[in-house]
């Protein structure tokens, strides 16, 4: 039986983020899937970065010690829906790291913070 293809909005407005299911890595299905769901994410390959507000969280520690993230906001009401990780390494913010969909090396949103669309 396959699952039909859903949309996500913001669960906080219903403004549609459109979020398609099949945009979501399902790719590694297993025991590492399932730790980040149960942690309460889901993981996208690309989203429409026009449905949101991106806040930087760019901290000033050694580059080695991982990628950046980006906090994702609802663009209509400023509800935190996830965060975008980069690899670019930007220097204590001075440099800003690329934002388009293609840059994010992993997306992930929190699956309490969106609901099913009719889109």
């Amino acid at each position: 039986m396959s699952q039909p293809h859903v949309s996500y909005s913001c669960g906080s407005c219903g403004y549609p983020l459109k979020l398609k299911s099949l945009n979501r890595i399902t790719s590694g299905i297993g025991s590492q899937y399932q730790k980040t769901i149960r942690k309460g994410f889901i993981s996208f390959e690309s989203i429409d970065l026009s449905r949101f507000t991106q806040v930087n969280e760019v901290n000033c520690l050694p580059l080695a010690w991982g990628p950046y993230k980006t906090k994702l906001l609802c663009r209509k009401c400023g509800f935190a829906v996830g965060y975008g990780y980069i690899d670019s390494h930007a220097l204590c913010g001075f440099q800003s790291p690329t934002s388009s969909s293609s840059s994010y090396k992993k997306i992930m949103i929190k699956i309490r913070t969106v609901q099913p669309s009719e889109e």
